[in-house]
């Protein structure tokens, strides 16, 4: 008697433990889904006005007279980037979110998203574009990031998450086969189409504050061309494959980082150079 009580116990027990799996397989497998919603969603409204002009940041574009003077009140002094017109295919995000700061597109991968900057570099790592909590939050550049002028290297974060979103792709980059196919990057300021070409992949770490180590992740502005030399040489070292793309000083790079896990705190890198 004691036995049966015992077995279906047990059978309970499993039965439970089964209930929460499912349940939480079925609840990864809808948060996937509407993740990839949303980013369809935004994505369409992204690419449906490209081609279709330049918009100013409020929309609407800037009032001049007829004869080229400013309306009563204006002068022609002003911010170098708000003379500029803002790409109508990120005129209406930026109305929605002005943290946002440009997109991100790789062909051939699931990547086609846009990229955010705050004062909090923590912020976009569990938030969506609309401001809601999300586990896989948004691409994002840290506050340093300068992505307009730009300056020797910016660096774009995002999590490696399973179902290959956000920067879950960027492991096909491990194979050399891949990048061969797959060789250019674009990224769209607010206010410029960008395109970049792939210099070097490599797998790296995040470094404790008394360790000895290449820093990737700190390199912005080179001080001297001996510093550009420092990271270019480094990441060309620590490439998985040569992609014959070489770079000088005077160029500027797009640094793409993940999380990777061939050890502890390991990171997957992609590094591009600004095609001229």
């Amino acid at each position: 008697m004691k036995k049966k009580k015992v077995l279906r116990f047990m059978r309970i027990i499993l039965l439970l433990c089964m209930i929460v799996c499912l349940a939480e397989v079925c609840r990864t497998y809808y948060l996937s889904f509407r993740h990839k919603q949303k980013q369809e969603a935004m994505g369409e409204r992204r690419w449906e006005n490209t081609g279709n002009g330049t918009a100013d940041a409020e929309g609407g574009g800037q009032d001049i007279l007829e004869d080229g003077e400013m309306p009563a009140g204006e002068t022609a002094e002003a911010d170098p980037l708000k003379e500029k017109q803002m790409l109508t295919g990120l005129a209406a995000l930026y109305e929605e979110n002005p943290d946002l700061v440009g997109w991100l597109s790789i062909a051939g991968m699931k990547i086609d998203y846009p990229v955010m900057q705050c004062d909090d570099n923590e912020y976009y790592l569990s938030h969506d574009f609309y401001g809601k909590e999300d586990k896989y939050g948004c691409l994002f550049v840290k506050d340093i990031a300068d992505v307009d002028t730009p300056s020797d290297n910016f660096i774009i974060y995002g999590h490696n998450m399973k179902d290959g979103a956000m920067f879950g792709d960027l492991d096909l980059y491990k194979k050399e086969a891949f990048y061969k196919e797959h060789t250019m990057i674009r990224f769209d300021t607010l206010y410029e189409e960008r395109t970049y070409e792939i210099v070097a992949v490599f797998l790296s770490r995040v470094y404790k504050v008394e360790e000895e180590g290449f820093r990737y992740y700190s390199f912005y502005e080179a001080e001297s061309e001996e510093d550009f030399y420092y990271f270019y040489d480094n990441i060309k070292s620590a490439a998985l494959y040569e992609t014959g793309v070489t770079a000088e000083y005077g160029d500027t790079f797009l640094t793409l980082s993940t999380c990777a896990y061939h050890e502890e705190d390991g990171r997957l890198v992609v590094v591009a150079k600004l095609v001229k």
